[in-house]
């Protein structure tokens, strides 16, 4: 066992038996939760160099450690998971004398980005072409007008006509 995940208002404890756990309410889970506020997938435990991980895989009610909502998070042993709004304290033994990986920064996406709604830009001119191809460069310019040329006579020589409500 790598550890268990006890429920906080009393319950069996849930052991940690694999190091990668699919949490969510559909019964395809490694952990299923029978509640209606937990998504079918809601989030992700997965043990690296000796520390768990926890991510949130899209779910509709969040994730949150020691009550701060987070997207994903190193869990130390004796910290509080809230998977929606069921909580559980995870107790395990580190097993590596190195520190917990540093948490991402939770500025580095936008919200946009965040919310699934846009993806970060790519750089370079071939990103440009493959998203937009209107925007290749143009090989024959041949077709454009040459603009060095005169303008041929009458082309836009007429006076503007008088606008009857000026005068008033």
């Amino acid at each position: 066992m790598l550890g268990e995940l006890i429920p906080c208002g009393g319950g069996d404890p849930i052991p940690l038996l694999r190091s990668r756990l699919l949490i969510g309410r559909r019964s395809r889970c490694d952990i299923t939760l029978r509640f209606p506020n937990v998504s079918s997938h809601h989030c992700e435990l997965q043990l690296i160099n000796g520390y768990w991980h926890i991510r949130d895989v899209g779910s509709r009610n969040g994730i949150k450690v020691n009550g701060v909502r987070c997207d994903s998070k190193w869990l130390l042993p004796g910290d509080v998971l809230s998977v929606a709004r069921h909580r559980y304290e995870i107790t395990y033994t580190v097993d590596t004398d190195a520190p917990p990986p540093a948490d991402e920064d939770p500025f580095a996406l936008s919200l946009l980005e965040k919310a699934g709604l846009t993806q970060r830009k790519r750089t370079g001119l071939e990103s440009t072409i493959d998203r937009h191809p209107a925007a290749a460069p143009v090989q024959d310019e041949s077709s454009f007008p040459d603009y060095d040329q005169e303008m041929p006579v009458g082309w836009n020589d007429s006076a503007p006509e008088d606008d009857p409500e000026q005068d008033e």
